[in-house]
């Protein structure tokens, strides 16, 4: 079952007394298209250049990796970005981001997931915006936070993983930002740790 999560809602990933071992974190869109007689005669669709980042903290808010598409692969291994979409184009996950949560080691506390407009086209020419989080052994879509507030930002700190007495929990931070890549929101992104 599925829960759609609004900003600052904390849902656990715990599922039938079990924790789970391998997580993916989703991100989907698709081109606004521009409204009135004006858009549909000059167009108005371009691609938009979304990318998913993945950080990596320790206890102590000290950054232990980073994932994202010039660097595909993370922790040893453990977590890893599927590969650079820049256009949105096809249906389903535009991009995703593979977690083996049982190979994270002990001092990782938390994972911040981040969507940069590379091309900084702002959020209000993006549709259908997406970030989810599936179990990666059933399948099953265990929550979801649709990107559903438009505006003139080009990033946004969508949510973050964290170990809390033992168990992995997600919380829907839904933070707008500015920058190109993650490296411009690290204010942000350190706040919400």
């Amino acid at each position: 079952m599925s829960v759609s999560l609004t900003k600052g809602q904390k849902v656990s990933l715990v599922k039938n007394g079990a924790s789970l071992t391998r997580i993916f974190m989703g991100l989907g869109w698709d081109v606004a298209k521009k409204r009135g007689l004006l858009g549909s005669i000059f167009g108005g669709n371009s691609d938009i250049d979304l990318d998913a980042s993945c950080l990596v903290f320790d206890e102590a808010g000290q950054s232990v990796d980073e994932i994202w598409f010039r660097q595909l692969k993370g922790v040893g291994g453990a977590i890893i970005h599927t590969g650079d979409n820049l256009t949105g184009a096809g249906d389903g996950d535009d991009e995703s981001i593979k977690v083996d949560l049982s190979k994270l080691p002990a001092n990782v506390k938390s994972l911040v997931f981040t969507v940069n407009s590379f091309r900084g086209q702002t959020f209000d020419t993006v549709a259908n915006a997406y970030c989810r989080v599936v179990d990666d052994v059933s399948g099953k879509e265990l929550a979801k936070f649709t990107l559903s507030e438009s505006g003139s930002h080009t990033g946004m700190v969508m949510a973050k993983i964290y170990r809390h007495n033992g168990e992995w929990k997600i919380h829907a931070v839904g933070e707008k930002a500015t920058g190109r890549t993650f490296h411009d929101m690290m204010p942000i992104i350190r706040s919400v740790l």
